[in-house]
């Protein structure tokens, strides 16, 4: 299990400096994550994907739960007026079920990719005035020693909280 980092951090400089730390205190590159400014260069940084810069990942959990649910609506209708062919109502039933959680996850993933990620709003207006958003997924013993390490070696980074869970999928 991991939780998610938050920190802000001046300049590309500083975040190299604090990611170099943290691959040697062995966190490894893909549970680190940049977001910076239009025009910023990154260089050689992990810059955040679109798991981490839309809401895809909570869209598509929506959709998935709102279309297994459309469609368990919709097979109890084909029930209770007698739509369904005798001898097929668990493989109807079933067909519904996903095929409505399926293409509510994919519609409502395809709206979310233009979302921006509701969880990273309150950082938006410092990350456009210059500086970097540095998110690192940690595991939950190592929380309050990763959190030492940055706020000691690097009093320029502005922690800015955890999150109670990251989505499964990063």
């Amino acid at each position: 299990m991991r939780r998610r980092l938050y920190f802000l951090l001046p300049d590309v400089r500083s975040s190299k400096i604090v990611h170099n730390e943290l691959l040697l205190a062995k966190i490894e590159e893909r549970h680190m994550h940049v977001l910076a400014g239009d025009g910023v260069n990154l260089e050689d940084l992990p810059e955040a994907d679109l798991r981490q810069k839309t809401d895809l990942v909570h869209g598509l959990q929506v959709g998935l739960g709102l279309g297994g649910f459309t469609g368990m609506l919709l097979s109890t209708v084909a029930l209770m007026t007698n739509m369904i062919v005798p001898g097929l109502e668990v493989w109807s039933v079933g067909s519904l079920v996903f095929g409505g959680a399926f293409l509510g996850a994919f519609a409502s993933s395809m709206v979310a990719i233009n979302v921006a990620n509701s969880r990273l709003r309150r950082f938006m207006p410092e990350v456009e005035s210059g500086r970097i958003l540095y998110m690192v997924d940690v595991p939950i013993h190592r929380l309050k020693e990763i959190t030492t390490l940055i706020e000691g070696h690097h009093p320029e980074a502005d922690m800015r909280g955890i999150d109670p869970q990251i989505p499964a999928f990063p």
